[in-house]
């Protein structure tokens, strides 16, 4: 029984909507959805970065202290990265604080990254007191027959030795320069560099990292040598 007076109340409902008695409400319409905002890429110009002069180095600027990419030392001023290197300097920390951090504002330095509680606080393994002073690897990799001492770093030529990676200025190989430049760069010379062949691709690859973490360093406090485009 409540089945067909359902049935018929459908029909009643249906015979008034075609005689005009009755019109069929309009249905309510749906709310388009809203779009995402798309985050916009925010573009560098680094170069601010590359010709600030980084305090303690005698007025030296960044570019001047890695193009050529090689390791200088001042022996009129205290040694320790970036003028020349102890085996626990922390190179790494050191050079990001110089491509990323305007040096000239209070409470950043070359230290800024170093500083930093998440470091190690040392080398895993102490150091030994002879040459070359490295700890023992880990593991057991291969060594070379005479483990080094066939060599006389002070007397032999250029050629003889192969130059596997540019580790003159750690870090300027791996974050300045692309993944398909890197065996070119590692092949080419120091003197490539003061000729500006690798200019173009350090500034990009500098420009691409303050885009991918620029605002996470700013959120956090720190001023960006780079400026906003």
């Amino acid at each position: 029984m409540r089945r067909l007076q359902a049935s018929a109340a459908a029909a009643a409902l249906l015979l008034g909507a075609c005689d005009g008695s009755s019109p069929m409400p309009a249905p309510t319409p749906t709310p388009a959805p809203t779009p995402t905002p798309t985050a916009s890429t925010v573009a560098y110009d680094p170069e601010n970065c590359f010709t600030q002069t980084v305090p303690g180095t005698g007025g030296q600027t960044l570019r001047g202290m890695i193009v050529p990419d090689t390791l200088k030392l001042d022996l009129t001023r205290p040694s320790g990265f970036p003028n020349g290197r102890d085996l626990d300097d922390p190179v790494v920390d050191i050079l990001l604080s110089m491509l990323f951090l305007d040096l000239n504002v209070t409470g950043q330095s070359t230290q800024t990254f170093a500083n930093l509680p998440l470091n190690p606080p040392g080398n895993d393994r102490p150091f030994t007191t002879t040459f070359p002073f490295l700890a023992p690897p880990q593991g057991t990799p291969p060594l070379a027959a005479t483990t080094g001492t066939s060599f006389d770093f002070r007397t032999d030529p250029d050629s003889s030795y192969t130059r596997v990676d540019r580790m003159g200025v750690p870090a300027v190989a791996t974050t300045l320069i692309g993944s398909p430049v890197k065996s070119a760069y590692n092949d080419s010379n120091p003197s490539d560099d003061v000729a500006g062949v690798y200019r173009a691709e350090m500034t990009d690859d500098l420009d691409k990292l303050n885009r991918a973490i620029g605002d996470d360093l700013e959120r956090i406090g720190l001023k960006l040598c780079a400026r906003k485009l």
